[in-house]
């Protein structure tokens, strides 16, 4: 039912927070407020089992930095109509609000280069080119450190390619053992990573982008790059025999950026590039992280010894980091932050408690953790001694209890259990081995824990779990298995993000109450949250990942909700309405606003992916000499479809979602 990618690879028995959720429904500890109906809506016994989760007592003070509120309190929080779900190909937004689409894969950001609608680019061209499956962004505005609407650097994740995309119907999608073959890996690994680009808008209100920019810059699979922190470029498991020196960046998805105006992009689903055709039995190490004989399926390796587990089996530990870029310096060399830890990181939320820097992050795979990191000092002084903030603290997973409390626990070598005597070398070791360290300290197991994203408000923290099963451990919502996922809400000790406990409730639970009696008969339907962002105005924004092995199908659950989507909530009051609906075979990610918050930026990742829908009903999957078979998104008819960023603006002017 879930994304292949992500089987779990946790052994542990530690608690799972679905556990949990029953333990507190037990206790019948309701939610007070707004939310108490969408709580009390998920009580009782539904399609997939379990019962409500409810709410503990809210802990939250006052003691937190203040935040401008930029809401208009002339008109509600939400001033659109929400659409209906849509299983069109084609993008749908509210009544009142107008989408353009921007800087699509294959994009040009230097002259002398052109797309080719064949496919036929070559990795040289790709290279000078917007990358594929856009993913995380951030709107940067030009000048650096102004609040200029109109003028800045739009930086966006590639997370990672498709073979029966990118490649000609000549070519094929095989990746052989010669010249053919190694052509192949360099155009997918320049089609990875991230780009940097100037973007302007233009009298009549449309954006495009700037060609040939002092700023546009491709960072890719094979840019080099340097570590930094307890973790550096030197160590002997980062030693690779054929990449003396670090190169890439690679399954690059959430994302996040600092006070002092860097961009911070995140290596997830890193394992699966790796593989060989040799005898190959993994390490436990390599076994926690999902490495295996046949990867993907990608067969890299094949042309790309650097991918050979057999031939360069440290090569792996170079990624599942949080890589740090200066969008402004295009000459600079992203450097992979090594005290955030390695995981499958799925973004870095960084916020600022009483001036230390705090990150956020998931582990997006069934079975693993939260994590924060909190600064050891204010920012400000880290940077004024020409420190990075983010190389000096201290990394916290989270453990959640059955009655709504949680505690962030230290992954420091030598405290705990996290000692020499049992095996812990010092705190490299304790980072490179990250999920190790967690299963050690007892975290708690978690639904794919995503996106990130707090509250500026209240200091309040929402976490996206998009599915699972098993886990035993309350915070995993009310049924197992879980295949619409769900969001929790974590508020921190005196509303302070720096804090070492908290307590917890479920924000929503998502689905369809037609399949499950637990839900609201009014809840907007949706499933799989992934994105999550919080703007200005305090709206949460939502967005869905629904595996192309489920979008529409009823076997699944998921033939009402339609296509992936975006959503918007009112935090106080829980409503949520649906913005936008994507086209066929697509996910929704990454979200960012110009300052005025009168543009908004969203990205359509994989349109006309194969999709057991789509593929049962136009006759077969797309390939190589049929790339169109799903969807043909965004410009019709006789086109390949093309990962791409979506401009929306209101047609009044107005911000969006007013």
């Amino acid at each position: 039912m879930f994304d292949t990618d992500d089987i779990p690879s946790n052994p542990t028995d530690n608690p799972h927070l679905g556990d949990m959720i029953a333990s507190r429904v037990s206790r019948r500890s309701l939610l007070g407020g707004a939310l108490a109906a969408t709580v009390v809506g998920l009580a009782g016994s539904g399609a997939f089992g379990g019962t409500a989760a409810a709410a503990s007592d809210d802990h939250r003070g006052n003691d937190y930095d203040d935040h401008d509120d930029h809401h208009d309190d002339h008109g509600p929080l939400l001033g659109f109509t929400g659409i209906e779900p849509s299983t069109d190909d084609t993008v749908r937004v509210p009544e009142g609000y107008t989408w353009d689409v921007l800087i699509p894969w294959g994009t040009p950001l230097f002259n002398g280069v052109t797309w080719q609608e064949d496919a036929s680019n070559t990795a040289a061209d790709q290279a000078k080119q917007v990358g594929f499956n856009h993913d995380g962004m951030k709107y940067f505005p030009l000048p650096a450190g102004r609040r200029n609407r109109n003028r800045g650097l739009l930086v966006v994740n590639h997370e990672y390619t498709d073979a029966s995309q990118i490649y000609t119907a000549a070519q094929g999608s095989t990746i052989t053992p010669d010249a053919a073959g190694q052509e192949k890996v360099a155009k997918a690994l320049a089609g990875h990573g991230v780009t940097v680009v100037e973007i302007a808008q233009l009298s009549d209100g449309s954006w495009t982008h700037v060609v040939g920019s002092k700023y546009n810059r491709r960072i890719t699979g094979t840019t080099p790059v340097t570590f930094s922190g307890p973790v550096p470029a030197s160590h002997a498991m980062l030693a690779s025999t054929v990449s003396p020196t670090p190169r890439g960046t690679l399954n690059n998805c959430a994302n996040g950026f600092t006070p002092w105006g860097t961009y911070l992009t995140c290596e997830e689903n890193w394992n699966g590039y790796f593989g060989t055709d040799a005898a190959f039995t993994a390490t436990p190490l390599e076994a926690r992280y999902g490495v295996s004989k046949a990867g993907f399926g990608y067969n890299w390796h094949k042309a790309e010894p650097r991918f050979d587990l057999q031939v360069n089996r440290n090569e792996l530990n170079h990624f599942g980091w949080v890589v740090e870029i200066d969008p402004f310096s295009p000459n600079s060399t992203p450097v992979k932050r090594t005290a955030l830890g390695r995981i499958k990181h799925e973004g870095a939320t960084v916020v600022e408690a009483r001036g230390k820097v705090v990150v956020y992050t998931g582990d997006d795979e069934n079975g693993d953790y939260v994590y924060k990191f909190v600064g050891d000092r204010p920012w400000r002084e880290h940077r004024a001694r020409r420190r990075s903030p983010l190389d000096h603290g201290t990394l916290y997973v989270a453990q959640f209890d059955a009655v709504g409390n949680g505690t962030w626990l230290p992954l420091v070598h030598g405290a705990g259990v996290l000692t020499v005597a049992n095996g812990w070398a010092d705190q490299a070791d304790v980072l490179i081995r990250t999920r190790q360290a967690a299963d050690a300290v007892g975290a708690t197991r978690c639904h794919r824990p995503e996106w990130i994203t707090v509250d500026h408000e209240t200091r309040d923290v929402y976490v996206a779990f998009t599915n699972g099963s098993g886990n035993n451990a309350a915070v995993n919502s009310l049924r197992d298995p879980n295949p619409y996922g769900h969001i929790v809400r974590i508020m921190e000790a005196g509303a302070n993000n720096a804090a070492l406990t908290f307590s917890w409730d479920i924000y929503v639970a998502a689905g369809d109450p037609a399949y499950d009696a637990t839900l609201p008969a009014t809840q907007t339907i949706f499933g799989s949250p992934d994105g999550l962002w919080m703007d200005d105005d305090r709206r949460l924004w939502i967005q869905t990942d629904i595996s192309n092995s489920s979008q529409n199908l009823a076997s699944r659950f998921y033939d009402h909700i339609g296509n992936n989507q975006m959503l918007v909530s009112d935090p106080d009051t829980g409503e949520i309405r649906r913005f936008l609906t994507g086209p066929r075979g697509c996910e929704l990610t990454g979200i960012t606003v110009t300052p005025d918050q009168r543009t908004m930026f969203v990205n359509i990742q994989h349109p006309g992916e194969s999709t057991t829908y789509w593929n049962t009903l136009n006759g077969g999957a797309p390939t190589v000499s049929n790339p169109s078979a799903v969807s043909s998104w965004p410009y019709g008819a006789g086109h390949r479809p093309r990962p791409a960023t979506v401009v929306i603006r209101k047609l009044d002017g107005g911000k969006i979602g007013s």
